[in-house]
């Protein structure tokens, strides 16, 4: 998408980069016959009694690495929240639903209301080719603050499916299963006291709808217990509750492993921050194939008590994003330019290869599961500082006619250009 000028906003284009009460609700389905019957866009409309407060929408977005989201994120002045805006006529975001003034709400499952906006750019962009997204429209969004609501106690809590990694011992995975006789894809799970399930964060009686990264959807009893078997000393299995396939069916959406909680996974995205020392910062960034075969950068030659070791990089990490951008379908050289955009100082989210190997086989990108310091009281990690000559953190006092200047994206970048004539407004905008 191109530069925007205008009022405040921040522009994120990056094609590399690449979701009560008691009162009674309405359902409404309005379907897309481009969509498919799988995927209904879904509306709640809740009676509040004058109130005209409605409930938030969720909608999942999938796109190809070529490809963007379809829609941009404000932040403007005199409005509040972050903005739904330049929806794309025919594009993934408007075929799925989003509407130009959405507010955003969630994002894979974090709040983030009331983040930063930069901080909440960040979080899409790191999601890679797939984002849960939680919006509200712009009336029952300002209906909502007007009447002092606490948003996030609108959106409902424990409505994720958990993704748990077992390794059996000598008794087993220590979970059992049944279902319906003669049925197919209907399995729940009777769970082992302090068993391998059990220590791996399975929730006894809660239904399997994955085994490692396949749908058991079509499966026999007979064929899921052959299965099993040959998953060898591990399986990783997706499981949910049936309030949890409740709340996904009446909005159209089928329960995947990119929905999961997955904090009760061992393998964990590490954010390392780096500032470069005059030694520079002490490791090797090589490409090389990814055991499903397609291509990846990784970190070698860590040097001992340089900046990158004293981050906690370790040797054989694979590179997933840098500044808060996904590499996902970056070449070598063009990481390259990421790392040094910023002369002294950047941050790297990275996975071990045992990580890298869990997620690989399940089909899913890491960055997906990311868990940043954002603190629920909306604290975000601090900026580091910014020596002369380096880009920094400005404060400025807008004026009755504009700060003077714009911000205008072109691919990965946002530049700041001196506005030729005075601007009532100013906007921060970025395009996914």
């Amino acid at each position: 998408m191109g530069s925007v000028h205008g009022p405040t906003c921040t522009d994120l284009s990056s094609p590399s980069a690449g979701l009560e009460g008691d009162k009674k609700s309405i359902i409404k389905f309005e379907f897309n016959p481009k969509d498919g019957i799988d995927n209904p866009a879904l509306s709640l409309a809740e009676d509040t009694d004058g109130e005209d407060v409605g409930e938030p929408r969720f909608y999942l977005l999938s796109k190809g690495s070529a490809e963007n989201f379809g829609f941009c994120l404000h932040e403007e002045l005199g409005c509040r929240g972050h903005i739904i805006r330049q929806v794309e006529l025919g594009g993934l975001a408007q075929r799925r639903g989003l509407q130009d003034g959405d507010r955003l709400l969630q994002v894979n499952g974090h709040f983030v209301d009331h983040m930063d906006h930069c901080r909440v750019v960040q979080k899409i962009k790191a999601s890679g080719n797939q984002v849960l997204l939680a919006v509200l429209d712009g009336d029952s969004y300002e209906a909502a603050k007007a009447l002092g609501r606490d948003l996030s106690q609108m959106l409902p809590s424990d409505i994720r499916p958990r993704l748990c990694h077992i390794t059996r011992d000598k008794s087993g995975f220590g979970f059992s299963v049944s279902g319906p006789e003669g049925m197919k894809g209907i399995f729940q799970l009777s769970v082992q006291q302090d068993g391998p399930a059990e220590k791996a964060g399975v929730p006894p009686g809660s239904w399997l709808l994955e085994l490692n990264g396949a749908s058991v959807r079509s499966y026999s009893h007979m064929q899921l217990t052959r299965k099993l078997k040959q998953s060898g000393s591990k399986v990783t299995l997706l499981v949910a509750s049936s309030a949890v396939e409740e709340f996904y069916s009446l909005r159209g959406m089928q329960v995947t492993a990119v929905l999961a909680d997955t904090s009760w996974l061992p393998f964990k995205v590490r954010e390392l921050h780096m500032m470069k020392g005059p030694a520079g910062y002490g490791f090797l960034l090589k490409e090389d194939d990814c055991s499903s075969g397609a291509t990846g950068q990784f970190l070698w030659e860590v040097d001992a008590g340089l900046p990158a070791e004293q981050a906690g990089m370790k040797e054989g990490d694979r590179l997933l994003a840098v500044n808060g951008e996904s590499i996902e379908g970056l070449d070598h050289q063009q990481t390259v330019l990421k790392i040094r955009a910023h002369d002294d100082r950047v941050t790297l989210l990275v996975i071990d290869p045992a990580g890298d190997e869990f997620y690989q086989s399940i089909g899913l990108s890491p960055l997906l599961f990311f868990e940043d310091s954002d603190s629920a009281s909306g604290s975000h990690t601090p900026s580091l500082p910014s020596p002369s000559g380096s880009p920094g953190l400005c404060h400025t006092e807008v004026g009755r006619k504009g700060p003077g200047f714009w911000l205008v994206a072109a691919a990965n970048s946002i530049g700041i250009t001196q506005s030729p004539r005075q601007e009532e407004w100013r906007r921060l905008h970025q395009a996914f």
